[in-house]
């Protein structure tokens, strides 16, 4: 989510909510600070549960940011806007395949043969 804060957050969790306001929604969340804001009002049909702190096992897109971080360490970027076409560059280079791979853990797929 570009630009996250509480207020975008918020604008998030109300839009979401209304999609399918029918539905209970449980969203598991890492511990960003906008997510834990006071003045967030959270819908009545979302619940929002927190991954513990410092467990990216816990949380597979930490593996892409990882790659990420190798290229981006050790170089000089001048402006913000380099920054943003470094990352835009980065993350077009990934395949479906790649991140596939790369975010895949058996505990993620053992759900699929649950039943209702």
């Amino acid at each position: 989510m570009p630009n996250c804060n509480a207020d975008n957050f918020q604008v998030f969790l109300d839009g979401f909510s209304q999609q399918n306001p029918e539905e209970f929604l449980i969203m598991v969340l890492d511990n960003g600070a906008f997510h834990k804001a006071k003045s967030l009002v959270i819908p009545a049909n979302i619940a929002l549960i927190f991954l513990p702190p410092y467990c990216p096992e816990l949380n597979p897109a930490e593996n892409i940011w990882a790659i990420l971080k190798r290229k981006f360490t050790n170089k000089l970027y001048n402006t913000l806007d380099e920054v943003s076409e470094f990352i835009t560059i980065a993350t077009n280079t990934l395949s479906t395949d790649g991140v596939k791979s790369t975010c895949s853990f058996p505990y993620i797929f053992a759900g699929l043969n649950w039943t209702a």
